[in-house]
């Protein structure tokens, strides 16, 4: 294992990373912003300018996680997906998307994908005896690595239908770095029948989703909030289904028809993350 020795915890006095802890990364910050113990002082200086600019930001965390486990038990209930191809998956927490996935349907399986090689030696221990899931280190802007992993392959059968998850990810690369052609070649190797769900920030121009925008800029260097009709090209001109995209806090795709709550109803840190899911017929 790269990052720890067997499940020694990051605040083990006796835990020696083997990597670089001076800058933070979106996994540690994450995860430092839920509360977390696996995390290093400058994650801890970025969670904290987030809660500088967004003193809620914390909130916008768990209102992300609440959307994945609504969206992957849509995926395993609703639309029959038992493969999950989980890009940017960040560190455990509750619920993960296996877990989401499989007390639905125990033979679901997953793979997580994250560039961070803390993610790799906790996965590893929390999976251990999993063989349905496993996690691997690899990076989106690499998305022909990805599908050539071995471990990849032999977990997923991408002949038969999968969720491509891209989830919280996509406000960390500059339009400029054509986040969505790289999402592309992963969506084309999947079969008719896949899904691919995303969530990303929001702007509807309210003055928290600038403040979200200028907090991942200070704290990470990247973070950027897009609009509705640009979030929208996430998904490469594949339908969405109902309920189409809207904030997680209105978003209940099991339930297209369930009443929600106005615009004006919610708090503003329910007012950042917008979530979707796509179908490739």
């Amino acid at each position: 294992m790269t990052a720890t020795e067997g499940t020694t915890p990051v605040g083990d006095p006796g835990y020696k990373p083997d990597f670089d802890i001076s800058q933070p990364t979106i996994a540690r910050v994450y995860d430092a912003l839920l509360g977390g113990k696996d995390n290093f002082a400058a994650d801890r200086v970025g969670a904290d300018i987030y809660l500088k600019h967004v003193p809620e930001a914390g909130k916008v965390a768990l209102d992300n996680r609440a959307g994945l486990v609504r969206g992957v038990q849509y995926l395993a209930r609703k639309a029959g997906i038992d493969q999950f191809l989980d890009i940017g998956s960040g560190l455990p927490t509750v619920k993960n998307t296996h877990e989401a996935a499989q007390e639905i349907n125990p033979d679901a399986k997953v793979v997580y994908v994250d560039n961070d090689p803390i993610v790799l030696a906790h996965g590893r221990a929390l999976l251990a005896t999993n063989e349905s899931t496993t996690v691997i280190t690899a990076d989106l802007r690499r998305p022909e690595e990805i599908l050539a992993d071995d471990e990849v392959r032999r977990v997923l059968d991408f002949d038969r239908p999968m969720a491509l998850m891209v989830v919280g990810l996509h406000m960390h690369f500059h339009d400029d770095e054509q986040p969505d052609e790289w999402v592309r070649t992963l969506m084309d190797a999947t079969a008719p029948g896949s899904y691919l769900f995303i969530t990303d920030f929001g702007d509807t121009g309210e003055p928290h989703q600038k403040a979200i925008e200028r907090a991942g800029l200070e704290s990470l260097g990247n973070g950027w909030v897009r609009t509705p009709e640009r979030i929208e090209q996430h998904f490469l001109g594949l339908p969405l289904i109902p309920p189409g995209l809207d904030f997680v806090s209105r978003w209940f795709p099991e339930e297209p028809d369930r009443r929600v709550p106005e615009l004006t109803e919610l708090e503003p840190y329910q007012r950042i993350m917008m979530a979707g899911i796509a179908y490739k017929a």
